[in-house]
């Protein structure tokens, strides 16, 4: 294989080197003719490749063609032009083109080469580039578009990871095809311009030679060179003109059939009322004109004929696709149901009434699923790892304006929204009310109004939080997933991390995976930290102080306390604020000490083995002191000595989910706390 890309990149280098040495080395008119029957074949190559490529990704390198073929062509100019002002002749190829395109008179080839310059030059290029230059523009412009199109197909499974990485790479390949292309046309342009110079070069060069070295007369040296001159500017003006042809078939090509010439008949006369009309527009003007009768009543019949024949084959296309579209639902009817796609459960879906739709749906307006894009982005900024494919799908048997939160196919939330209205919430300090539907806002329960359109720039000024629908779903959403991301993050996710840690940091996943740990372990630590919002984007500080304790236990909360520990920067950061002090309650000793009795170890892991009762006053006595944080506008933070944290975390999880329990351990040195209570029982 290396050994046949070797052979063709020497091709296209021999190419370029033949062009160069025809610049410096002048040669034989056998060898130019052959150089210039290959330059026409190329063209013709080139053109019918255009003609019937797929689309213009399949001729991606097609800009470096062009500059490769403007090059190689203007080399045979310079070499022809050589030969014939130092030998008076060019060769078979150059003496046939003049003489026989030209009629062997020169003013007529002169007027066809004049003609071929123009329809090339004002009529192919002009276009060619105009188009490019657009096309490149639009390209561009549509880019992001496209992108957030991508992003939505793979959100809502239309896609999977693979197909989407495909087609955000082949936008990338067509943005750098337009881009190439818009200054590609210009070589053809410039090819053009330097042709016509070229001839005249020519032209003045051969007179000069003829009249000053030869000893011809004018007319003699006019027909000589002038001959020579027009066959080497049609030589070289016929392949650049195919070539045009080629640059501007491919950046007008509209559709992706590689075989365009039925498309483009059928597009043509695929519609009988026009051919009925042109038939007889043909006729009439055969009969009452001085136009040739025969000739034109003739053509109105065959146009006349060939409508009647396009409708008869259109009508049996319509009953054959009836007929199979009635053969493919019997066929469906009759085939045995798959329901393996019925035991697949979505990690995530957001199911919704039919009075939503507007919202998902992009053609209407709506931005739902970039906003589901943007969570995704989000959660993994934040907690550092990758949200599953979030299914949205609309359910009839829900209320208009009702959604639902599934994970893993089971109902977790709901909520309603009124469809053109606006949610407004009281931040605590405004004192007016407005009027409004009362509700409570999905997300954490709190009481709010739905209002109109009308109202929102008024409850704004006043110091409500006003937002809109999708705002309202996204929040809801993305609070279930912070909620449970944790059991959302799969082995086969761990294993995509550790991949990619390997990728940059190879002996640290060497040592740990599957030496120290096994990925079912390494996954406990990381949902441990995700079930207490602690983000895992740290991968290598997580990964390093496993390798450094998992030799001396396999417990994986205790392996989880040693993480968070490493983490403290993090943890400090992510609840108690720089430069302020922060208000905490603390854990009574002796509750720390009596809780740490009723540890019992297990092959299992450890759990507590606490007194229902002192368990039921623990719970009580920090329902206490929180509510004195949650009255001072402040979060419940509990903290409690190392060793006692995780336990007393498992103790008060079920009751308290907004709650953060942190070790002294984990919290930075430079960090202010005050305490305000102490639960003791």
């Amino acid at each position: 294989m290396n050994a046949r890309l070797a052979k063709t990149d020497s091709i296209v280098a021999i190419y370029i080197l033949i062009a160069f040495i025809m610049f410096i080395v002048p040669l034989p008119a056998v060898l130019l003719d052959v150089f210039m029957a290959f330059n026409i074949a190329i063209a013709f190559t080139i053109l019918f490749v255009c003609m019937f490529s797929k689309e213009v990704l399949d001729l991606s390198y097609f800009p470096t063609i062009l500059l490769f073929t403007t090059i190689f062509r203007i080399a045979m100019n310079v070499s022809s032009t050589r030969l014939i002002l130092n030998t008076g002749t060019s060769g078979n190829v150059v003496k046939t083109f003049g003489q026989f395109v030209g009629g062997g008179d020169i003013i007529i080839g002169a007027i066809i080469f004049i003609i071929l310059i123009m329809i090339q030059f004002l009529v192919i290029n002009k276009g060619s580039e105009r188009v490019a230059e657009v096309t490149a523009r639009f390209t561009l412009d549509a880019m992001p578009g496209k992108q957030m199109a991508i992003d939505a197909d793979l959100n809502t499974g239309a896609i999977d990871d693979a197909e989407a990485k495909a087609r955000r790479d082949k936008i990338q390949q067509e943005s750098s095809f337009f881009g190439s292309m818009d200054g590609a046309v210009k070589y053809v342009k410039g090819d053009a311009v330097a042709g016509l110079l070229l001839t005249v070069i020519n032209l003045v060069g051969g007179l000069a030679m003829g009249m000053l070295r030869s000893g011809m007369d004018a007319s003699t040296a006019i027909n000589n060179y002038g001959l020579l001159t027009i066959g080497d500017g049609l030589v070289s003006q016929i392949p650049s003109l195919l070539i045009s042809l080629s640059t501007g078939v491919l950046v007008t090509k509209g559709g992706k059939e590689a075989d365009f010439g039925p498309v483009i008949l059928k597009q043509l006369f695929g519609v009988p009322k026009v051919m009925y009309l042109v038939g007889a527009t043909l006729a009439f003007l055969g009969v009452a004109t001085e136009l040739n009768t025969i000739l034109f009543v003739g053509m109105g019949m065959l146009f006349v004929i060939g409508g009647r024949m396009i409708a008869g084959s259109l009508e049996i296309s319509q009953i054959e696709q009836e007929v199979d579209m009635e053969e493919a639902a019997a066929d469906e009817i009759r085939q045995p149901e798959n329901v393996n796609s019925l035991l697949q459960v979505d990690p995530i879906e957001l199911e919704f009434g039919y009075g939503i739709i507007p919202l998902a749906d992009m053609n209407q307006g709506g931005d739902l699923l970039d906003r589901v894009v943007m969570i995704r982005r989000q959660i993994a900024q934040e907690l550092g790892t990758v949200v599953p494919i979030i299914r949205l799908r609309d359910n009839i048997q829900l209320n208009p304006n009702q959604y639902i939160i599934k994970i893993k196919g089971i109902q977790v939330s709901e909520g309603e929204i009124l469809f053109d209205h606006y949610m407004a919430m009281n931040p605590g300090y405004v004192e007016e009310e407005i009027a409004g539907i009362p509700t409570f806002e999905p997300s954490f329960n709190l009481p709010a109004i739905w209002i109109t359109e009308g109202q929102r720039e008024r409850a704004e000024s006043l110091g409500y939080t006003v937002v809109d629908p999708p705002s309202i779903i996204a929040t809801h959403l993305t609070e279930i997933i912070r909620q449970h991301i944790a059991e959302l993050l799969t082995r086969q996710d761990v294993q995509n991390l550790v991949n990619n840690m390997k990728e940059s940091n190879p002996s640290v996943v060497e040592e740990l995976v599957p030496k120290l740990l096994g990925l079912g372990e390494l996954q406990k630590v990381l949902q441990n930290l995700l079930k207490e919002g602690i983000s895992i984007r740290d991968l290598l500080t997580i990964m390093e102080t496993l390798a450094d304790y998992a030799s001396t236990t396999r417990d994986t909360d205790i392996l989880t306390e040693y993480v968070r520990q490493s983490l403290k920067r993090a943890i400090s950061t992510k609840y108690f604020p720089a430069h302020e002090t922060t208000s905490v309650v603390t854990l009574d000793p002796k509750i720390e000490q009596e809780i740490m009795a009723s540890v019992k170890q297990t092959e299992s892991g450890a759990f507590l083995n606490l007194d229902p009762g002192r368990s039921r006053a623990i719970i009580d006595a920090v329902g206490r002191e929180t509510q004195k944080l949650e009255n001072l506008g402040k979060s419940p933070i509990i903290i409690t000595s190392p060793i006692v944290r995780m336990y007393f975390r498992r103790l008060t999880e079920d009751y308290y989910r907004e709650l953060v329990v942190v070790s002294y351990n984990e919290v930075e040195s430079n960090v202010e706390l005050q305490s305000v209570g102490m639960v003791t029982a």
